[in-house]
């Protein structure tokens, strides 16, 4: 089972994994050359405005092997409280244990703890695991509610 450490953005272990996962997106991305890169604000990922976490084995040493955060971000027009979730990521050596969905299922958790109503997310058509993640956790297609220009699907869903 996977174990969540949060941290800031800034930890050398955010900014190991955070590299990697840009590395990755960038070597993957559908349009050579097409992939931005945005290191996040670190005051963005700070309680209650938000978190940053780690997710490390709890097997054996304590390697760090996926990323992700939850930000807060202006109120949806029903008022929701809404928060994003940002750089979920997991190398590939532990993907397929489900891990994926136990992390988006910590940030969901840790948003209502910080009042959220609603979690939204984007991403790319060609992470297409993670839209099957995304749609099977729950999340409904919205239309855009950011400019990211690496995305092409917004999703979002209540937290009950």
């Amino acid at each position: 089972m996977p174990e969540f450490t949060a941290v800031s953005v800034t930890d050398a272990g955010s900014i190991s994994l955070l590299t990697q996962y840009f590395s990755d997106r960038a070597s993957t991305f559908p349009k050579a050359g097409g992939y931005r890169t945005t290191f996040p604000a670190p005051e963005q990922f700070v309680p209650p405005r938000g978190q940053f976490l780690l997710v490390s084995e709890t097997q054996g040493s304590r390697t760090f092997v996926g990323c992700g955060g939850i930000r807060r971000i202006d109120d949806g027009a029903d008022g929701a409280v809404r928060f994003e979730a940002k750089h979920l990521w997991l190398q590939p050596q532990v993907r397929g244990r489900g891990w994926g969905s136990l992390l988006l299922a910590e940030l969901e958790a840790r948003a209502r703890e910080f009042g959220g109503t609603e979690m939204v997310l984007d991403t790319n058509s060609s992470l297409e695991a993670a839209g099957a993640l995304y749609q099977r956790s729950g999340y409904e297609d919205v239309p855009p509610y950011n400019d990211n220009p690496n995305a092409t699907n917004w999703y979002r869903k209540v937290l009950a």
